[in-house]
């Protein structure tokens, strides 16, 4: 199991990767767990300056604008 987190403060860009996630996952029947990380804070921790962010067993894979379905389908 992935244990994903998707940083942002709620914007639509960050509620389209969230969704984008999901569908992925479970197109490709990928068992996740997906946490939402919206604490300004928090992100920051990550080094994160421009959401959304995507983070996956700890790593920073993405950050900034909603990542292409290609780039979600090569972390699943």
């Amino acid at each position: 199991m992935k244990n994903i987190k998707v940083l942002g403060t709620g914007c639509a860009n960050c509620r389209t990767t969230v969704a984008l996630v999901e569908a992925v996952a479970r197109e490709k029947g990928v068992e996740i767990s997906l946490e939402k990380v919206e604490n300004l804070p928090d992100i920051m921790s990550y080094g994160v300056m421009s959401t959304p962010g995507v983070v996956i067993d700890g790593q920073v894979v993405h950050a900034g604008g909603v990542p292409a379905r290609s780039k979600v389908e090569g972390w699943l």
